[in-house]
């Protein structure tokens, strides 16, 4: 698969993002309310964490792997003070950015460039010119050097050219003047192919960043300003439906030998989930998980191996690639994106595949008011990688 249905859906969240500003909010035009708009400019040297031997020297240098930088360009927009999301949200900003990284070993990793969608807002108001916010980027990086077993033998953490990239970041936001900020934080950060190829180890860094941002307009000089909510939402449940789907790859665990099964496999699902919206930031509430896997209890249903090029596999009984779950949700809400983590069990199952607790991690980005993208991963039993969970939703009976 490579990740070409990551990176459709992907291109989708980036291209829809300034586009949606305008269908999030009841009342929000561009005519009537216009967009506040932001370029910045980030870098961030980090530390790579040693997660694999790879990193700790096992690699074609001999040399341990500690450090990587990355430079960011980015373009942000604010909603308007007097629209509706801006008096629900006064401190909140989204955009897209793009980025370089450099993990200083170009042969065996490569120095793969960014493309992502971002967000962020006030934790706190320190003083009249100095805030601690947040913020989270996500998106796809192209450009990795993958593992091959015969030119990058080493580097048994990178199976994709093309890979997720996730970050979160906490910084202090300083107004250096009218229309110019200064940040400085420290961030997270993860790359991984999301189950799609093998390897699949994944990158993870963590460290610092420090950015210049400017701000563009009349309101340029409001962005510290200690402006408070004065829209409100009414307490109701809504509904939200999801349909996904996604391939992956499988690894097959014996106890005398393990192996990757030949071929990708198909995952598709179906998500029920009623949430009570409490706050304008929070809503919780259960899910009915349906998800039928492809690849699950197929090491079950081996061929006779005898002298096949490859292990073979029979297609296992529907029954057995079906499990039925309820899951916990909660969410924060913001303009545009919707970050959803649910834990859950799976109630009905017929393999130990699909046994026992699995956890989800998802963005939810608006289409329209009540149409959106789903672009989820799961995992099972608190360590295991399962599947992405690319899709689209639609909520009824919502009142914001």
């Amino acid at each position: 698969m490579n990740l070409k249905v990551f990176i459709i859906t992907g291109m989708c969240i980036l291209r829809c993002t300034p586009i949606c500003a305008q269908g999030t909010g009841a009342n929000d035009t561009v005519s009537h309310h216009p967009l506040t708009h932001e370029v910045g400019f980030d870098f961030r040297p980090v530390y790579i964490i040693p997660t694999n031997e790879f990193f700790a020297g096992e690699n074609a240098t001999w040399q341990p792997l500690r450090k990587s930088v990355s430079a960011h360009l980015k373009y942000s927009f604010r909603f308007h003070p007097e629209s509706h999301n801006g008096k629900l949200y006064p401190h909140t900003y989204q955009g897209i950015g793009i980025s370089y990284h450099s993990f200083f070993d170009k042969a065996e990793i490569g120095t793969p460039v960014s493309v992502y969608a971002f967000q962020g807002s006030r934790i706190a108001r320190l003083s009249s010119r100095l805030s601690l916010d947040y913020e989270w980027n996500f998106g796809a990086s192209f450009g990795w050097e993958k593992y091959h077993p015969g030119t990058n033998t080493y580097n048994y953490v990178v199976g994709s050219k093309i890979n997720a990239y996730i970050n979160l970041g906490f910084l202090l936001n300083w107004q250096l003047a009218t229309g110019w900020r200064l940040t400085a934080g420290i961030d997270l950060s993860h790359f991984s192919n999301g189950n799609t190829q093998y390897p699949n180890a994944g990158v993870n860094t963590v460290g610092g960043k420090i950015g210049l941002v400017h701000t563009f307009g009349e309101n340029a000089g409001m962005m510290m300003s200690d402006r408070l909510t004065t829209q409100h939402i009414k307490p109701h449940i809504s509904y939200d439906i999801v349909l996904y789907g996604a391939s992956k790859r499988k690894g097959v665990i014996k106890p005398d030998e393990a192996y990757l099964a030949p071929g990708s496999f198909g995952v598709l699902g179906f998500n029920f989930n009623p949430m009570y919206n409490f706050h304008k930031y929070f809503r919780a509430g259960a899910s009915l998980d349906v998800q039928y896997d492809e690849s699950a209890n197929i090491k079950e249903y081996e061929a006779d191996y005898n002298d096949q090029a490859e292990h073979q596999f029979y297609r296992p009984p529907f029954k057995e690639q079906l499990a039925i779950g309820l899951s916990v949700r909660g969410e924060l809400v913001m303009p545009i994106f919707t970050i959803n983590v649910g834990i859950g069990y799976n109630v009905y199952h017929k393999c130990t595949d699909t046994q026992g607790m699995y956890q989800i991690l998802a963005l939810k980005t608006s289409i329209t008011r009540d149409l959106f993208l789903h672009v989820g991963y799961q995992l099972s039993k608190f360590k295991d990688p399962n599947n992405l969970m690319l899709g689209i939703g639609y909520r009824f009976h919502n009142k914001r």
